[in-house]
C-alpha cells in the first residue's frame, strides 16, 4: 500500500523529468532562434512577458484547494453530488475572474499603464499591446484550468504533466514559423507561450471530463443555472490559498520587474536565461510536489497520519542532484542558446542551486499543509515573504545583478516558509498522535 502510494509521486517526478528533458531541448533551440533572429531585447521582454501570468495567481482565488480537496476526498467522483457543487461554484467563480483580467489588461493597455508597470524592457507600443494580449489569453483560459485541478485530485498527476509535453513543440512551430516567414513578430513571441497553456488546459479539460463522467459535464452546464443548481461555500479554504498565492507571487515573481527597473536589460536576458535552464530542476520538483497533494489529503479523509519527513529527504537529494547536473550544463547551454551574447556569472548559477533546494524542502512539508487548519497557518509566514524577498532583492540586485534577486528569494523561502513549515508540521503530526491515541483508549 505504501509503496503504491508513494508510486505516483516518483512517476510524476520521472514523466516531470522526461517531458523538461525534451521540452528543455526544444525550448533551447527556440531561445537560440529567439536571440539570433530578434535579439537580445526581443529574448528580455519575451522572458518579461511569458512570466507575466505569475504576477497574478490569484486568476483561480485559491479554488485549486477546493477542486482538488473535493476530488482527492470523495469516494466515487463520478456520483458525489458535493463533487458536483463544488465544481460548479469553481467554474462559476473563475468565469468571472477570466473576464476581470481581460478586461484589466485592456483598460491599462488603453490608459498606457503597462510601461510604467513592467520597466523600460517592454518596447513602447508593440510591447504593450503584447502584454495586453498575452493577459487576455490568460484571461479565457481560467477556467479551463479546473480540468488540471481534477487530475490532481483523482492521482493524475502524471498525466496533466505528460500533457505539457505539448508547449514546447508547440512554441517552436510558432516561433519557427514567424523566422521562415520573416514576419516582424519579435514584440509578440510571448503571446504563443499562452495559447500553449490554453492548449494544455483544453486537452486536460478534456481528459478530465472522461476520468469522472458525467459529473464535469452537469457541473459546465449548471454554470449559468445558479438557482436551480446552488454552489457549495468555498471560503474557509480559498481565502488562505488565494492570500499565499498572492503573497508567493509579490515576493518571488517580481524579479524580474526589480531587474528591469533596477538593473540592465542584460541583468534581465541572464535572469531569464538561468531561470529556462534551472526550470527542469524547479518545475520538476513542482510536480512531484504536488502529487503528494492528493496522497495527504486521503490520508487526512481516512484518518490516517503520513508524515512527510521522509519525503523531504528524497526532494532533497533529487533536487539538488538535478540542479547540480543544471549548474554544470550552464556554461555550455548558455553559449549555445545566446551564440555567446549571454553569459551566466558564477553567483547567478550558485543562486539558482540554493533556490532548488529550499523549493525542495519546502514541498512535501506545504503539501501535508493542505487541510483547512494548515492553509490558514501559512498565510502569516507567506504574507512575511513579500517584505523580505523584495527588501532583500533591492537592496542585493545594484550590487549582484540578476543573482542579487534570486538570493532574495532564497533567503525568503527558508526563513519565511521551511523553518515555520517545519516546526508546524513536528507539532501537528504530534497533535494528531495524541488524539488518537486517546480514540483508541475511549474505545477499549
Amino acid at each position: 500500500m505504501a509503496s503504491t502510494r508513494w508510486r505516483s509521486v516518483g512517476s510524476t517526478a520521472g514523466v516531470k523529468v522526461a517531458v523538461m528533458g525534451v521540452s528543455g531541448l526544444i525550448g533551447i533551440v527556440t531561445s537560440r532562434m529567439i536571440v539570433t533572429n530578434f535579439g537580445v531585447d526581443a529574448f528580455a521582454q519575451y522572458g518579461l512577458l511569458t512570466t507575466l501570468s505569475a504576477l497574478i495567481p490569484f486568476a483561480d482565488l485559491g479554488l485549486a484547494a477546493v477542486v482538488i480537496n473535493a476530488i482527492a476526498e470523495s469516494k466515487d467522483p463520478r456520483r458525489d453530488p458535493y463533487v458536483l457543487r463544488a465544481l460548479t461554484s469553481a467554474m462559476r467563480i473563475l468565469v468571472v475572474s477570466g473576464f476581470i483580467i481581460s478586461s484589466i489588461a485592456m483598460l491599462l493597455y488603453f490608459s498606457g499603464l503597462w510601461r510604467a508597470i513592467l520597466g523600460d524592457a517592454l518596447t513602447p507600443g508593440a510591447g504593450e499591446l503584447s502584454a495586453a494580449l498575452c493577459l487576455v489569453t490568460f484571461g479565457v483560459g481560467v477556467p479551463l484550468t479546473v480540468g488540471q485541478r481534477i487530475l490532481v485530485g483523482l492521482g493524475k498527476t502524471t498525466t496533466q504533466v505528460g500533457v505539457q509535453a505539448v508547449v514546447a513543440p508547440f512554441m517552436l512551430l510558432c516561433v519557427g514559423t514567424c523566422v521562415v516567414l520573416s514576419l516582424p513578430a519579435g514584440d509578440f513571441l510571448a503571446i504563443f507561450s499562452y495559447l500553449a497553456n490554453v492548449l494544455v488546459s483544453v486537452i486536460c479539460l478534456i481528459i478530465s471530463a472522461r476520468a469522472i463522467r458525467p459529473t464535469l459535464g452537469k457541473a459546465i452546464a449548471a454554470v449559468p443555472r445558479t438557482r436551480a443548481v446552488p454552489g457549495v461555500s468555498v471560503l474557509q479554504l480559498a481565502w488562505p490559498t488565494l492570500i499565499q498565492t498572492i503573497s508567493m507571487a509579490l515576493s518571488m515573481q517580481t524579479d524580474r520587474i526589480l531587474i528591469s527597473q533596477l538593473s540592465t536589460t542584460m541583468a534581465l536576458a541572464q535572469y531569464n536565461l538561468a531561470f529556462q535552464l534551472f526550470s527542469i530542476a524547479l518545475q520538476t520538483v513542482s510536480a512531484a510536489g504536488v502529487a503528494l497533494w492528493p496522497i495527504f489529503a486521503r490520508a487526512r479523509s481516512e484518518k490516517e497520519i503520513i508524515s512527510p519527513h521522509r519525503p523531504v529527504l528524497w526532494f532533497l537529494g533529487g533536487g539538488l542532484a538535478l540542479a547540480v547536473v543544471m549548474a554544470a550544463l550552464s556554461p555550455l547551454l548558455s553559449w549555445f542558446v545566446s551564440d555567446g551574447l549571454i553569459q551566466l556569472p558564477v553567483g547567478l548559477v550558485v543562486a539558482f542551486v540554493a533556490f532548488v533546494i529550499v523549493q525542495a524542502l519546502k514541498y512535501p512539508l506545504g503539501m501535508y499543509m493542505t487541510d483547512e487548519r494548515g492553509l490558514k497557518f501559512q498565510v502569516i509566514p507567506t504574507l512575511l515573504m513579500i517584505p523580505t524577498s523584495i527588501g532583500i532583492s533591492i537592496l542585493l540586485i545594484p550590487v549582484w545583478g540578476a543573482a542579487g534577486a534570486i538570493t532574495g528569494s532564497v533567503i525568503a523561502v527558508g526563513l519565511c516558509q521551511v523553518l515555520p513549515y517545519y516546526r508546524y508540521v513536528l507539532m501537528d503530526i504530534r497533535r494528531r498522535r495524541r488524539r488518537m491515541r486517546r480514540r483508541y483508549r475511549a474505545a477499549d
